[in-house]
């Protein structure tokens, strides 16, 4: 697929190495050249300098030629814009865009058909509210994620010594919750994918990820770590996009403090938010937090702009007592870094979301929802089987009878709005939602060929 990005920010940049992996053709056009040098030094692709939005700089890099535009830089006015004349100057297929700020999204009618040619709004911001919002409401998770709107839920858990299930094999899982469907999905252990079965024997501290019906999570968390108390009490470390959407998803059920360095910022979102007490201070000053009662707080959730200043008043705000730390980090390396120590419990980097929602408009077959999860070397997926046994490679097989690529589970099937964790004899039907896990992403052009259907279908 050939692809042209806009914007080589650390979004545009993490979304370029992703693709670019896959054997896309892809193209970044920025207004840094130095930048541009960077990334072309780093992976395979073509970079065009020049206005992201200027028409003659889109039929430099090749617009005309696009299957797939992608709007990512840091203005939502351009993003815009640049769709707007992809689509009247070079009929590009499918443009999508970055756009953040509210006043624009609360407006669907701006965009679609009958307004702006855009046929996919991106808004990391809200993607990174959602996936915060979810790891609250379940304690103990490091990844609470969304399937068949929300029906099903892949859960990444970090296995504890002393957990029910830990030591035993995983066929004990039934007799464990009688009357309770999940199935793990995969194992890592020591970085290491393991692929499951039911001889598989779960060991303290894997992450594991399992699949099950929304209602029946908290009772697969607590066979394999005991669990955390319910959260009460949050406080938010910066006050800007995501920290206000946060405290406004947040204050009606918990009690929610923001901590924000800028007076002004910190005196208008207080007008803005009902419930929410709004503290204007460094989030990073150990006698704020201490005032503050850190040591009694559940969760403390640094999202500010700037990844040190997160890392440092999580790091401050672990060693003082908070029971759980997580920290918004854009660098990659940052990540990597703060998951090693183990000082902070949850890293939560926007670009995964952000290709997540992405790579759901590129991956071939029916594919309508995708996670990119572990740094991008790993995803959940959800696919529609379309056809029937003679033009499907799916429909109308069990699933031991699908020849899934090693290292991909399929964990679940909705069907009429009916969840259904998979067997080795379940059955795929047409119209089904299929739920797999890939542990090796190279894999992904053989799972997309499972999903296609052959050209006999009618």
């Amino acid at each position: 697929m050939k692809i042209l990005i806009l914007g080589a920010g650390q979004v545009g940049s993490s979304v370029a190495y992703n693709l670019a992996s896959e054997d896309n053709d892809i193209t970044v056009v920025d207004l840094r050249a130095d930048v541009l040098a960077d990334l072309q030094d780093r992976i395979d692709i073509r970079t065009v300098c020049g206005a992201c939005s200027h028409p003659e700089i889109l039929e430099a890099a090749g617009a005309a030629d696009a299957d797939m535009l992608i709007a990512l830089t840091s203005s939502d006015e351009v993003n815009m814009i640049a769709c707007a004349v992809a689509d009247s100057l070079f009929r590009t297929p499918t443009k999508i865009a970055r756009v953040r700020t509210a006043e624009y999204t609360q407006y669907p009618q701006l965009f679609g058909a009958h307004g702006l040619p855009i046929e996919k709004l991106i808004a990391p911001e809200q993607l990174v509210t959602d996936h915060i919002q979810r790891l609250i409401e379940h304690p103990g998770a490091l990844q609470v994620l969304d399937f068949a709107d929300g029906l099903v839920r892949l859960v990444g858990v970090r296995a504890i010594a002393g957990g029910t299930l830990v030591g035993k094999q995983l066929r004990t899982l039934p007799a464990h919750m009688p009357g309770i469907h999940a199935r793990v999905a995969a194992i890592f252990r020591a970085g290491e994918a393991i692929t499951p079965d039911g001889d598989t024997v779960i060991e303290a501290d894997d992450e594991v990820f399992f699949i099950a019906a929304k209602k029946s999570i908290r009772a697969v968390m607590a066979e394999l770590r005991r669990l955390d108390k319910p959260v009460k009490r949050v406080i938010l470390a910066g006050g800007g996009n995501i920290g206000r959407r946060l405290a406004h998803a947040l204050e009606d059920r918990f009690q929610v403090k923001i901590i924000e360095r800028n007076p002004e910022v910190a005196r208008r979102i207080a007008e803005q938010l009902d419930r929410t007490i709004v503290l204007a201070g460094d989030a990073a000053d150990e006698e704020l937090l201490l005032e503050e009662n850190i040591e009694h707080t559940d969760v403390f959730c640094a999202v500010t702009n700037d990844d040190e200043a997160n890392i440092l008043s999580s790091m401050l705000a672990k060693r003082l007592g908070a029971r759980k730390v997580m920290a918004l980090i854009n660098r990659p390396a940052y990540v990597d870094l703060v998951e090693a120590t183990g000082q902070i419990d949850v890293a939560i980097s926007p670009q995964q979301a952000t290709i997540g929602a992405l790579l759901t408009h590129i991956r071939r077959g029916d594919v309508v929802r995708v996670h990119a999860l572990r740094r991008g070397a790993a995803e959940a997926i959800e696919a529609i089987a379309h056809g029937d046994r003679q033009t499907s490679k799916v429909v109308g097989r069990r699933i031991d009878e699908i020849r899934l690529p090693p290292g991909t589970t399929i964990g679940a099937v909705v069907r009429n709005g009916e969840v259904t964790i998979c067997h080795h004899d379940t059955l795929i039907e047409p119209d089904d939602h299929v739920i797999l896990f890939l542990t090796d992403k190279k894999r992904i052009h053989e799972v997309e060929r499972l999903f296609q259907v052959a050209v006999t279908f009618l």
